[in-house]
């Protein structure tokens, strides 16, 4: 997608002209007074409706660059979910580790990254919602207006509803801000939810059922958002005391879901499909993740939302178009075990610098014992396979073993640096087909779409408000909706659906691997939830010997709360005095 062109600018000949037209004629005074012929303001910044149309089209550029990150932003990497229970870093970037808690405070650029950019985004549909009502706009239809403006406030739906997954409650900022102001007061989290819930409610029925153009929002992605945002708003409801306002909030959650998974538009892909179908080797869970098979658009029924990527685009003149997930994602094989693996092609998962890995628990431990018979774990789709290519090693030509991989040196400190750099590689995160190679690229980028939403996390928020119902025999039958799908030899009963969560936990981990923010998922869920798994999981040590508080909630920027000189924003609970 193309960033919003500017509105205006001054070229270089109108200015010199202007110059050459008033020299002599004035006083330095003069010459040096800028008169211009007119100010842009919020009033007059637009005159027709495709430009607002282009102002939604930057909030899709920006998320796409938020959820893909080109630029190798490492708070955005903890966006995704470095620093939970899913994922760490290696041993060559311990230095950016986001689980030594000595080092992380309410002073963290990370945690003012990740407030401020979503305060951003607000602000641009904010400037979209108050542009679509200016009566120099001109819409062919009440039905364009409306679909702009169910776009803008999904948009700014989206955006609160992560602030209160992370941070708690918010300001709630629903005007185009045109003054500094330093008195924002914070609402209550379930009142954050609630705006969220008003905010989609109202717009639902603008959405289209499904679209000609992927990317574009659709209303099953508004459904999919309530039924998050009433799950997090029962479980903080539950926490405040009000049992019956949280049930209730789960029933909408449910009924939510139900819109999505039984309306007859989604559906979960459960045979072969898409752009490579015919081979043998893939499974229909690797078709949902190569080439040209992503969008709802290319027959996959269960896309909801995509985020947009084009090669022409990217070597034409944007160069964020691009999953740079080989290389961010990847291992490094050929410094982890250079004596039997290396070089940065196909065999190894491309070119990996790891800039984020998957813990122990998500590459092994989720797949021990009877999970071992599990589609989502086949070699094509998680691949544990990886054929020696190093000319001198007993292995060349064969499988390497993992014990090999892991466990190589006779130096225990060597061997957990190796374990961080070498680990199973996804096919959310490779290709064996590599886009792009005649043209001068290299195996660090994929091509393809990846999706915002997929049916599969709508129907394990739905699973997890059963359970928060009771419904635990309604929670196991959804998960094994997927676990069908996924032909695992052991479905779940109610028995197995556990009171701490950690079945659906596993289960979002198994399905969602690379796709969910992990930290909005475990922080929505409240309580210890997040500290007691980041203990038990992460990859270094760091994390249970420096995380010795507890914590559900990011903390609110010092920056934030010292800029509010007006009125105090009241720090989140664990990090006071940090």
């Amino acid at each position: 997608m193309r960033d919003m062109k500017r509105i205006y600018q001054y070229g270089f000949g109108a200015i010199f002209s202007l110059l050459l037209s008033v020299v002599g004629c004035k006083s330095d005074k003069e010459f040096l007074t800028e008169v211009p012929p007119t100010f842009y303001t919020v009033d007059n910044a637009f005159s027709t409706s495709a430009q607002i149309d282009q102002a939604l089209v930057a909030i899709y550029s920006q998320l796409r660059d938020l959820w893909a990150n080109p630029s190798e932003e490492g708070w955005i990497f903890v966006l995704r979910g470095n620093g939970t229970d899913m994922y760490d870093v290696p041993s060559i970037r311990r230095g950016n580790s986001f689980n030594n808690y000595g080092n992380i405070n309410p002073d963290n650029g990370t945690f003012y990254n990740a407030y401020s950019t979503w305060y951003q985004l607000i602000a641009k549909a904010n400037l979209a919602i108050y542009s679509a009502d200016l009566e120099q706009i001109a819409w062919s239809s009440p039905e364009e207006k409306a679909y702009a403006l169910a776009q803008a406030r999904f948009f700014r739906a989206f955006a609160f509803l992560n602030l209160g997954e992370l941070f708690g409650g918010v300001p709630i900022v629903t005007e185009v801000t045109t003054q500094p102001k330093y008195d924002f007061a914070r609402t209550s989290r379930v009142e954050t939810y609630q705006f969220v819930i008003d905010e989609l409610q109202a717009i639902e029925n603008d959405l289209p059922t499904t679209t000609g153009e992927g990317g574009r929002l659709v209303r099953g992605a508004a459904q999919h958002m309530l039924s998050r945002a009433y799950l997090a708003q029962g479980i903080q409801l539950q926490t405040d005391g009000d049992a019956a306002a949280a049930q209730s909030a789960f029933n909408q959650s449910v009924a939510n879901a139900d819109k999505v998974i039984n309306g007859g538009t989604f559906s979960l892909m459960k045979s072969r499909f898409g752009s490579r179908q015919d081979e043998e080797q893939g499974n229909v869970y690797w078709d949902l993740f190569q080439e040209n098979n992503v969008n709802y658009q290319d027959g996959n029924t269960e896309c909801i939302w995509a985020l947009q990527i084009d090669y022409a685009a990217y070597r034409a003149e944007d160069g964020k178009s691009k999953l740079p997930y080989s290389r961010t994602y990847g291992p490094v094989f050929r410094d982890g075990a250079p004596a039997h693996l290396t070089g940065t092609l196909e065999d190894v998962g491309g070119r990996g610098i790891a800039q984020m890995i998957p813990t122990m628990y998500t590459r092994d431990e989720i797949y021990a014992d009877k999970w071992g018979d599990d589609m989502r774990n086949s070699d094509i789709v998680f691949r544990r396979t990886f054929i020696g290519n190093v000319a001198s090693s007993p292995y060349y030509g064969q499988p390497v073993p993992w014990d090999v991989i892991y466990n190589g040196s006779s130096d225990a400190t060597t061997n957990k640096a190796n374990q961080s750099l070498c680990y199973p590689v996804s096919c959310k995160i490779a290709t064996d087909r590599y886009t792009g190679l005649a043209d001068g690229e290299n195996m660090s980028n994929l091509f393809r779409d990846d999706y915002f939403i997929r049916l599969s996390e709508t129907i394990l928020l739905r699973a997890e408000a059963k359970q928060r119902l009771g419904d635990k025999a309604g929670a196991a039958t959804d998960i094994n909706l997927l676990r069908e799908r996924a032909q695992c030899g052991y479905l779940v009963t109610a028995a197995d659906v556990d009171d701490r969560f950690n079945l659906i936990l596993d289960e979002r981990a198994r399905e969602l691997v690379y796709e969910e923010s992990r930290w909005n998922t475990l922080l929505r869920m409240g309580g210890t939830t997040a500290v007691e798994r980041i203990r038990a999981y992460a990859f270094w040590p760091e994390a249970k010997a420096t995380l010795t508080f507890d914590y559900n909630l990011w903390p609110i920027p010092n920056t934030v709360i010292d800029t509010n000189k007006d009125v105090p924003l009241e720090q989140n609970d664990g990090w006071k005095n940090r």
